[in-house]
């Protein structure tokens, strides 16, 4: 079975003179580029090593400082400005499509008190946690991405929350009451 990969960060620019670039993530994800991981840089040059390793990373506010096998002085650097990173799927994160916006939209996300919320039609990154923008039947609620209210995901990509009562606007906390 071929590996699948997936578009993770851009490099934007050169920084320092010991070969480091700045890079961003692409596609709505968190930052994911850690030490040890392999990439490839797309478009490939025509000579010179396609494949690296990441040596280094330092988060800035400008997007990552990342060290890359290989690349060890700013005109090696220069070459990767406005090119992209890839890695093997197999060696990204495995919560990593919980915040991927390309793979959560259009999945249904279930409370467990109040049955089906709807779809996810946005994903909203925030700097401290993503936000869902759910839209159902009932109406739009936004739902934050955090540990405490996911509950899992099933084989068919559904997601079950448990949000606390009051978050959708038409919850008056009395759902499922009899």
């Amino acid at each position: 079975m071929a590996a699948g990969y997936r578009l993770i960060a851009r490099v934007v620019k050169t920084h320092g003179t010991k070969g480091e670039v700045v890079a961003v993530p692409a596609g709505g994800l968190p930052p994911v580029l850690s030490a040890g991981l392999r990439v490839a840089v797309v478009p490939p040059a025509l000579k010179g090593k396609r494949w690296h390793t990441v040596e280094d990373v330092e988060t800035s506010p400008a997007g990552q400082l990342v060290s890359l096998s290989g690349i060890k002085s700013l005109g090696d650097a220069s070459e990767l400005a406005g090119k992209s990173l890839i890695a093997a799927e197999e060696d990204l994160p495995d919560d990593l499509e919980m915040h991927d916006p390309q793979s959560l939209c259009g999945r249904d996300v279930v409370d467990g008190r109040l049955g089906l919320l709807g779809q996810i039609e946005e994903v909203m990154v925030g700097p401290a946690n993503d936000v869902w923008v759910v839209d159902g039947e009932l109406g739009e609620t936004l739902v934050p991405v955090v540990e405490e209210m996911l509950d899992g995901v099933d084989e068919d990509g559904t997601i079950y929350v448990n949000i606390p009562v009051g978050l959708a606007p038409w919850d008056d906390g009395e759902a499922g009451e009899e």
